[in-house]
C-alpha cells in the first residue's frame, strides 16, 4: 500500500528530527533550537519530495532532504537562542527581546524612544541601539527590518508618517554603528497593527513602539 502525501511527509519527518535532535528532553533552554529542527525537517521533507522525481524513491528523498532541512533548522534556533539571550543582557529592562523560534523581534516602546510628536532619538537610548547594532555585526547572516508603530490617537495619514520617520531614524542609528544599509529596511506601520487595545492609556502606550525584526539567512 503506497502512503499518501501528508502522512509520508510527517512520518519521515518525525524520524529524521527524532534522530537529529540533541538535546534532552524537558531542556527548556533548548525550545528554540528544538522548534527549528522541527521546522527545518518537515521543509526539508517537502524539498526532497519535490525533486526531480528521477530517483523513483520518494521515501528517500524525503528523509535526505529532513535529514539537510534539520540541520540547517536546528543550527538557526541555537543562534537565534544564543544572540537573544546575549541581547537581553545588553539592553534595558524596558526593552523586549522575542524569540519566535525563527526570527528575533526587539521591541522598544516609543515612550523611551521619542517624545510626543517627534521623530528624534532619545540619546539615552543610544547605548541599546548601539548594543543591537553590535550583536547585528558579530551574527552576519540576518536581514533587518525596522517598523515603527502608533497608537490611534490623530489623524491617520499623520500616525502613518510619524511611525515611517521613526523607523528610519531607529535604521540610521544602526547604520552609524556599522551595519550595513543593505541589510535594513525601515517601514512604517501607523495604527494598522495594534497589540493591546486603544481604549486604555495602557494599552496605547503598548501600541506606540519601535520593532527590529532579525531574521535569519541561513
Amino acid at each position: 500500500m503506497k502512503l499518501k502525501m501528508p502522512a509520508l511527509l510527517g512520518s519521515v519527518a518525525l524520524m529524521t528530527l527524532a534522530a537529529c535532535d540533541p538535546y534532552p528532553a524537558g531542556d527548556p533552554s533548548q525550545s528554540r533550537a528544538r522548534a527549528g529542527l522541527a521546522t527545518g525537517a518537515a521543509v526539508g521533507a517537502i524539498a526532497g519530495l519535490t525533486r526531480d522525481g528521477k530517483s523513483g524513491n520518494n521515501a528517500r528523498d524525503a528523509l535526505l532532504g529532513a535529514a539537510i532541512g534539520a540541520a540547517v533548522g536546528g543550527g538557526i534556533g541555537t543562534l537565534l537562542d544564543q544572540q537573544a539571550n546575549e541581547l537581553r543582557g545588553q539592553v534595558g529592562n524596558n526593552v523586549q527581546i522575542v524569540n519566535d523560534g525563527n526570527q528575533l523581534r526587539v521591541v522598544m516602546p516609543q515612550d523611551i524612544l521619542f517624545a510626543t510628536d517627534s521623530a528624534t532619538l532619545k540619546s539615552t537610548l543610544v547605548s541599546d541601539l548601539r548594543a543591537v547594532a553590535q550583536s547585528l555585526q558579530r551574527y552576519p547572516n540576518s536581514t533587518v527590518q525596522v517598523i515603527g508603530h502608533t497608537d490611534n490617537v490623530g489623524a491617520a495619514a499623520y500616525n502613518q508618517d510619524l511611525s515611517q520617520r521613526r523607523a528610519g531614524s531607529v535604521a540610521s542609528v544602526l547604520r552609524d554603528y556599522g551595519v550595513p544599509g543593505g541589510r535594513i529596511v525601515s517601514v512604517g506601520r501607523g495604527e494598522d497593527q495594534p497589540v493591546a487595545s486603544n481604549l486604555t492609556p495602557e494599552g496605547r502606550a503598548q501600541n506606540r513602539r519601535v520593532e527590529i525584526i532579525i531574521r535569519p539567512t541561513n
